[in-house]
Protein backbone atom coordinates (compact mmCIF):
# COMPACT_ATOMS: atom_id res chain seq x y z
CA UNK A 1 0.00 0.00 0.00
CA UNK A 2 1.08 3.57 -0.62
CA UNK A 3 2.06 5.73 2.34
CA UNK A 4 -0.76 7.99 1.22
CA UNK A 5 -4.31 6.78 1.72
CA UNK A 6 -5.84 5.60 -1.53
CA UNK A 7 -9.60 6.22 -1.40
CA UNK A 8 -11.89 5.07 -4.18
CA UNK A 9 -15.53 6.04 -4.57
CA UNK A 10 -17.56 4.11 -7.13
CA UNK A 11 -19.51 6.30 -9.56
CA UNK A 12 -22.22 4.91 -11.82
CA UNK A 13 -25.32 5.92 -13.80
CA UNK A 14 -28.31 7.07 -11.70
CA UNK A 15 -26.34 7.25 -8.49
CA UNK A 16 -27.52 9.60 -5.76
CA UNK A 17 -24.79 12.19 -6.02
CA UNK A 18 -24.96 13.29 -2.38
CA UNK A 19 -24.18 9.72 -1.31
CA UNK A 20 -20.83 10.24 -3.00
CA UNK A 21 -20.19 13.99 -2.81
CA UNK A 22 -20.87 14.19 0.95
CA UNK A 23 -18.08 11.69 1.77
CA UNK A 24 -15.94 13.15 -1.02
CA UNK A 25 -15.97 16.58 0.66
CA UNK A 26 -14.85 15.01 3.94
CA UNK A 27 -12.14 12.84 2.42
CA UNK A 28 -10.86 15.76 0.33
CA UNK A 29 -9.87 17.51 3.55
CA UNK A 30 -7.25 14.85 4.26
CA UNK A 31 -3.79 16.08 3.29
CA UNK A 32 -2.40 12.56 2.92
CA UNK A 33 -5.06 10.99 0.70
CA UNK A 34 -5.47 10.44 -3.02
CA UNK A 35 -9.11 10.23 -4.05
CA UNK A 36 -10.32 8.32 -7.08
CA UNK A 37 -13.76 8.33 -8.71
CA UNK A 38 -13.93 4.87 -10.20
CA UNK A 39 -16.02 3.41 -13.00
CA UNK A 40 -15.72 0.85 -15.80
CA UNK A 41 -14.45 3.47 -18.22
CA UNK A 42 -13.79 7.18 -18.36
CA UNK A 43 -17.12 8.27 -19.82
CA UNK A 44 -19.05 10.74 -17.61
CA UNK A 45 -22.02 9.25 -15.80
CA UNK A 46 -25.35 10.94 -15.14
CA UNK A 47 -26.48 11.06 -11.52
CA UNK A 48 -30.11 11.13 -10.36
CA UNK A 49 -30.00 14.94 -10.67
CA UNK A 50 -28.77 17.26 -13.42
CA UNK A 51 -25.23 16.71 -12.17
CA UNK A 52 -22.95 14.65 -14.40
CA UNK A 53 -19.88 13.10 -12.81
CA UNK A 54 -16.62 12.33 -14.59
CA UNK A 55 -14.67 9.28 -13.38
CA UNK A 56 -10.99 9.89 -12.69
CA UNK A 57 -9.88 6.29 -13.16
CA UNK A 58 -11.20 3.11 -14.77
CA UNK A 59 -11.47 -0.31 -13.15
CA UNK A 60 -8.48 -1.46 -15.18
CA UNK A 61 -6.24 1.40 -14.04
CA UNK A 62 -7.43 1.78 -10.46
CA UNK A 63 -4.65 1.46 -7.85
CA UNK A 64 -4.97 -0.82 -4.84
CA UNK A 65 -7.33 1.00 -2.50
CA UNK A 66 -7.18 1.44 1.25
CA UNK A 67 -10.83 2.56 1.23
CA UNK A 68 -13.43 1.42 -1.27
CA UNK A 69 -16.82 3.13 -1.00
CA UNK A 70 -20.03 2.28 -2.86
CA UNK A 71 -22.66 5.05 -2.82
CA UNK A 72 -26.34 4.33 -3.36
CA UNK A 73 -29.17 5.49 -5.54
CA UNK A 74 -31.64 4.04 -8.01
CA UNK A 75 -28.73 2.94 -10.19
CA UNK A 76 -27.66 0.32 -7.66
CA UNK A 77 -30.43 -1.95 -8.93
CA UNK A 78 -28.52 -2.45 -12.18
CA UNK A 79 -25.27 -3.13 -10.29
CA UNK A 80 -26.61 -6.01 -8.20
CA UNK A 81 -25.97 -8.56 -10.93
CA UNK A 82 -23.24 -6.68 -12.82
CA UNK A 83 -20.29 -9.08 -12.93
CA UNK A 84 -17.73 -6.39 -13.79
CA UNK A 85 -18.70 -4.27 -10.79
CA UNK A 86 -18.99 -7.16 -8.34
CA UNK A 87 -15.67 -8.69 -9.36
CA UNK A 88 -13.94 -5.30 -9.08
CA UNK A 89 -15.28 -4.89 -5.53
CA UNK A 90 -14.29 -8.43 -4.52
CA UNK A 91 -10.78 -7.89 -5.84
CA UNK A 92 -10.29 -4.54 -4.14
CA UNK A 93 -11.75 -5.83 -0.86
CA UNK A 94 -8.97 -8.43 -0.58
CA UNK A 95 -6.41 -5.78 0.45
CA UNK A 96 -8.53 -2.77 1.43
CA UNK A 97 -8.27 -1.54 5.00
CA UNK A 98 -11.99 -0.75 5.04
CA UNK A 99 -14.82 -1.77 2.73
CA UNK A 100 -17.63 0.75 2.91
CA UNK A 101 -20.92 1.99 1.52
CA UNK A 102 -23.54 4.69 1.84
CA UNK A 103 -27.28 4.12 1.48
CA UNK A 104 -28.21 1.28 -0.93
CA UNK A 105 -24.57 0.86 -1.84
CA UNK A 106 -24.65 -1.71 0.98
CA UNK A 107 -26.79 -3.95 -1.20
CA UNK A 108 -24.09 -3.91 -3.88
CA UNK A 109 -21.49 -4.93 -1.31
CA UNK A 110 -23.89 -7.64 -0.24
CA UNK A 111 -24.36 -8.85 -3.81
CA UNK A 112 -20.57 -9.15 -4.07
CA UNK A 113 -20.62 -11.41 -1.01
CA UNK A 114 -18.79 -8.83 1.10
CA UNK A 115 -21.35 -8.48 3.90
CA UNK A 116 -21.89 -12.13 4.80
CA UNK A 117 -21.78 -12.35 8.58
CA UNK A 118 -21.56 -8.58 9.05
CA UNK A 119 -23.94 -6.03 10.48
CA UNK A 120 -24.74 -3.30 7.99
CA UNK A 121 -26.72 -0.09 7.63
CA UNK A 122 -28.54 1.14 4.54
CA UNK A 123 -31.47 3.37 3.59
CA UNK A 124 -34.48 2.65 5.81
CA UNK A 125 -36.57 1.61 2.80
CA UNK A 126 -34.12 -1.16 1.88
CA UNK A 127 -33.04 -2.53 5.25
CA UNK A 128 -35.10 -5.70 4.93
CA UNK A 129 -33.12 -6.67 1.81
CA UNK A 130 -29.89 -7.03 3.79
CA UNK A 131 -30.62 -10.49 5.30
CA UNK A 132 -31.22 -11.89 1.80
CA UNK A 133 -27.57 -11.04 1.09
CA UNK A 134 -26.20 -12.53 4.30
CA UNK A 135 -26.02 -9.35 6.40
CA UNK A 136 -27.64 -8.44 9.70
CA UNK A 137 -29.71 -5.25 9.80
CA UNK A 138 -28.21 -2.33 11.72
CA UNK A 139 -30.53 0.62 12.27
CA UNK A 140 -27.90 3.10 13.35
CA UNK A 141 -26.81 5.95 11.09
CA UNK A 142 -23.27 4.57 10.81
CA UNK A 143 -22.46 0.92 11.45
CA UNK A 144 -18.90 -0.25 12.09
CA UNK A 145 -18.37 -4.02 12.12
CA UNK A 146 -14.70 -4.91 11.93
CA UNK A 147 -13.46 -3.46 8.63
CA UNK A 148 -16.91 -2.94 7.18
CA UNK A 149 -18.28 0.59 7.63
CA UNK A 150 -21.74 1.28 6.24
CA UNK A 151 -23.88 4.40 6.35
CA UNK A 152 -27.61 4.94 6.25
CA UNK A 153 -29.44 6.90 3.59
CA UNK A 154 -27.99 9.83 1.63
CA UNK A 155 -27.17 12.52 4.22
CA UNK A 156 -25.69 9.87 6.53
CA UNK A 157 -22.75 9.86 4.12
CA UNK A 158 -21.18 12.83 5.90
CA UNK A 159 -21.45 11.13 9.31
CA UNK A 160 -20.12 7.95 7.72
CA UNK A 161 -17.07 9.66 6.22
CA UNK A 162 -16.20 11.38 9.50
CA UNK A 163 -16.37 7.97 11.19
CA UNK A 164 -14.04 6.52 8.54
CA UNK A 165 -11.53 9.33 9.12
CA UNK A 166 -11.66 8.75 12.88
CA UNK A 167 -11.02 5.03 12.33
CA UNK A 168 -8.13 5.46 9.90
CA UNK A 169 -6.58 8.59 11.40
CA UNK A 170 -7.96 9.79 14.75
CA UNK A 171 -10.87 11.62 16.32
CA UNK A 172 -9.21 15.07 16.43
CA UNK A 173 -8.62 14.89 12.68
CA UNK A 174 -12.28 14.00 12.09
CA UNK A 175 -13.45 16.74 14.45
CA UNK A 176 -11.28 19.31 12.70
CA UNK A 177 -12.80 18.37 9.35
CA UNK A 178 -16.30 18.53 10.82
CA UNK A 179 -15.62 22.03 12.14
CA UNK A 180 -14.08 23.21 8.87
CA UNK A 181 -17.23 22.08 7.06
CA UNK A 182 -19.42 23.65 9.78
CA UNK A 183 -21.26 20.36 9.92
CA UNK A 184 -23.63 21.21 12.76
CA UNK A 185 -26.98 19.91 11.50
CA UNK A 186 -30.17 21.43 12.81
CA UNK A 187 -32.91 20.32 10.40
CA UNK A 188 -36.02 22.51 10.21
CA UNK A 189 -38.31 19.49 10.67
CA UNK A 190 -38.11 16.30 12.70
CA UNK A 191 -39.03 14.15 9.72
CA UNK A 192 -35.76 12.54 8.65
CA UNK A 193 -36.63 9.03 9.82
CA UNK A 194 -39.77 6.89 9.50
CA UNK A 195 -39.77 6.65 13.29
CA UNK A 196 -40.04 10.43 13.62
CA UNK A 197 -41.88 11.62 10.52
CA UNK A 198 -45.68 12.00 10.57
CA UNK A 199 -47.43 8.81 9.52
CA UNK A 200 -49.01 10.41 6.45
CA UNK A 201 -45.61 11.63 5.26
CA UNK A 202 -44.11 8.16 5.67
CA UNK A 203 -46.93 6.70 3.58
CA UNK A 204 -46.47 9.32 0.85
CA UNK A 205 -42.76 8.56 0.61
CA UNK A 206 -43.28 4.79 0.70
CA UNK A 207 -45.77 5.05 -2.16
CA UNK A 208 -43.40 7.22 -4.17
CA UNK A 209 -40.62 4.67 -3.71
CA UNK A 210 -42.78 1.55 -4.15
CA UNK A 211 -42.03 0.84 -7.82
CA UNK A 212 -38.28 1.27 -7.44
CA UNK A 213 -38.32 -0.81 -4.26
CA UNK A 214 -40.14 -3.67 -5.99
CA UNK A 215 -37.66 -3.62 -8.88
CA UNK A 216 -34.73 -3.54 -6.47
CA UNK A 217 -36.02 -6.47 -4.45
CA UNK A 218 -36.45 -8.60 -7.56
CA UNK A 219 -32.82 -7.93 -8.42
CA UNK A 220 -31.74 -8.57 -4.81
CA UNK A 221 -33.38 -12.00 -5.01
CA UNK A 222 -31.44 -12.75 -8.19
CA UNK A 223 -28.22 -11.57 -6.56
CA UNK A 224 -28.92 -13.72 -3.50
CA UNK A 225 -29.49 -16.76 -5.71
CA UNK A 226 -26.20 -16.12 -7.49
CA UNK A 227 -24.42 -15.92 -4.15
CA UNK A 228 -25.98 -19.21 -3.09
CA UNK A 229 -24.91 -20.90 -6.32
CA UNK A 230 -21.35 -19.61 -5.86
CA UNK A 231 -21.22 -20.92 -2.29
CA UNK A 232 -22.47 -24.34 -3.37
CA UNK A 233 -19.88 -24.57 -6.13
CA UNK A 234 -16.97 -23.86 -3.77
Amino acid sequence: MSARLQIGLLVFPRMTQLDMTGPLQVFAALDDADIHLVWKDMKPVSSDTVLTIAPTVSFANCPRLDVICVPGGYGTTELLCDNDVLEFLRDQAKEARVVTSVCTGALVLGAAGLLKGYRAATHWNSRDALPLLGATIACERVCIDRNRITGGGVTAGIDFALAVVAELRDRPTAEAIQLSLEYDPAPPFNAGSPTNAPTQIVEIVREKMAKARAERFERVKLAAARLSDTTLSQ
